[in-house]
């Protein structure tokens, strides 16, 4: 056997804000008010529990921070241990072997061991509701060895396999802990629920019995705000100490002050995506697709809707991915040319999009772009996250759509033909089974291949990719300069 290392891999599917990642470690110290932060998000969970309810925002908000896995991505998308402190892989790929933490606790004062670990892998096969949870079909059986030792078996070899591990699907649950997993999550993580006030914020308090090194602060409140200058009032008045995620970067110059405020700029994973519904008319034409990808400035759009923020990827790969590829050229801006591909025809549809800023922003430039071609897009903004759900994700009730897809590696929710944006092509499923199965270089040639069969089939467009943009009260220290995991990861931030 041998040690495993960096593994390149596909994620799944996720939707919502851009959700951030961060550093570990951190220590106490200081007052018991320095010791409380707040952080400011755009969209609340609706429930708590990431087993059963699609959205970013509870994974966001609990993942590494109360519930762990046997491992984690850090802020470069390098999967790092977490609960299993060594973690081994057969010659054939197939086997894994995981040596788990000792001492290590659930809230509940459960020990966590191998058994967890059984209980956990086999609930997402039994349990979960989200689709994502096919990403762990290649699993064959999981084995408890001993209480800190812990063997899963593959169907085949799988690249993305100790990736997923590293998402929502990894989480590991007590096996007396999940009878209301929408309201009392049980974790083994730094962080414990310590109150939810629906509609206004969630307090994460400190894990006194947690394993490993214990957070900066003591507290964490994740105050959610309806629009963002709400949100930008409140960071300017001392109402919260961190803004997570910049929803008006036109506002930054409210933040200039040095000796006010710190303003981090990176990346993230998130791609805002211009969905269209390949089920129906008129997006089951390829050409009207096309016209679409062709009658929109993105340039224009990234200036006029999030201040020139950004980047134009024209993929479902950002650059922090090995097989990234820039491919924001493979369709120029062409008014002409998407007029020709229409055919002289003109269409009104339907444009459901959430109510989240960067998609209002986005809408208002798409609509006024595709009216130059003879596509009239009615907009209509839906409450995100519950309404957005139901109506686009579950029912696929839409023509256009904006959503920002912040989940790692997540090209392969094109490979599920249920999935909202009804986009039907096996010779895209076969490079992804190909690339998961297959060599580094394999995987890496596979997914660029992947990638420009989505371009070419137009099977969405890629709006830009979204910014990590954050500002907070100078003092504020470990803020992540990237954001390409699932998890806000609060144990590595403090308060001078």
């Amino acid at each position: 056997m041998r040690r495993i290392g960096i593994w390149m891999a596909l994620g799944g599917l996720l939707l919502g804000t851009a959700a951030c990642g961060g550093g570990s470690g951190g220590g106490s110290g200081g007052t018991a008010a320095k010791r409380t932060l707040a952080v400011g998000f755009t969209a609340e969970p609706a429930n708590l529990d990431f087993t059963s309810t699609e959205g970013a925002a509870i994974p966001q908000a609990l993942l590494v921070n109360v519930y762990e896995g046997l491992v984690k991505l850090d802020q470069d998308g390098r999967i790092q241990p977490l609960l299993a402190e060594k973690t081994e892989v057969s010659p054939d790929r197939k086997t894994y072997t995981f040596t788990l933490r000792k001492n290590v606790t659930f809230t509940s004062g459960a020990p966590f061991t191998a058994d967890d670990v059984v209980f956990s892998l086999g609930r997402v096969r039994t349990d979960w509701k989200l689709k994502i949870k096919s990403q762990l079909d290649v699993i064959d059986k999981v084995d408890k060895k001993d209480d800190t030792t812990a063997v899963v078996t593959l169907k085949r070899p799988s690249n993305g396999f100790l990736y997923a591990l590293a998402t929502r699907l990894g989480a590991m649950f007590s096996r007396t802990g999940v009878a209301d997993l929408a309201n009392k999550p049980v974790g083994t993580g730094p962080y414990q629920l310590g109150s939810w006030k629906r509609g206004d914020s969630i307090r994460l308090d400190a894990n006194p019995k947690y394993w490993g090194t214990k957070p900066a602060m003591s507290a964490v409140t994740l105050k959610y705000f309806k629009d963002a200058t709400a949100m930008n009032n409140a960071l300017l008045t001392g109402g919260i100490d961190v803004i997570s995620s910049v929803q008006a970067p036109e506002s930054l110059q409210q933040f200039a002050d040095p000796n006010r405020f710190v303003t981090v700029e990176g990346t993230t994973n998130g791609e805002v995506v211009l969905s269209m519904n390949n089920g129906r008319p008129p997006f089951d034409d390829k050409k009207v697709r096309q016209a679409v990808r062709y009658a929109i400035d993105h340039k224009a759009l990234l200036d006029t809707a999030w201040a020139g923020r950004g980047k134009l990827i024209g993929s479902m790969v950002p650059p922090t991915d090995p097989w990234y590829e820039d491919r924001a050229g493979d369709y120029p801006y062409d008014a002409a040319k998407a007029k020709e591909l229409l055919g002289g025809k003109t269409y009104t549809v339907k444009m459901r999009i959430p109510n989240l800023p960067y998609a209002v922003a986005s809408a208002q430039v798409v609509k006024s772009q595709l009216a130059q071609v003879g596509i009239t897009a009615d907009i209509e903004p839906l409450e995100f996250p519950a309404r957005w759900l139901d109506v686009v994700f579950k029912q696929g009730d839409y023509d256009l759509s904006i959503i920002n897809h912040v989940e790692p590696r997540d090209m392969g929710i094109f490979a599920d033909k249920s999935y909202y944006f009804r986009y039907d092509n096996p010779e895209f499923g076969k490079l992804l089974a190909s690339a998961d199965e297959g060599s580094e270089q394999q995987q890496t040639d596979d997914l660029k291949q992947a990638a420009k069969l989505l371009s070419d089939d137009a099977a969405a467009d890629w709006l830009f990719l979204f910014p990590n943009l954050m500002v907070a009260k100078k003092g504020v220290t470990g803020l992540p300069q990237n954001a390409i995991a699932e998890s806000f990861d609060f144990t590595g931030l403090a308060k001078q």
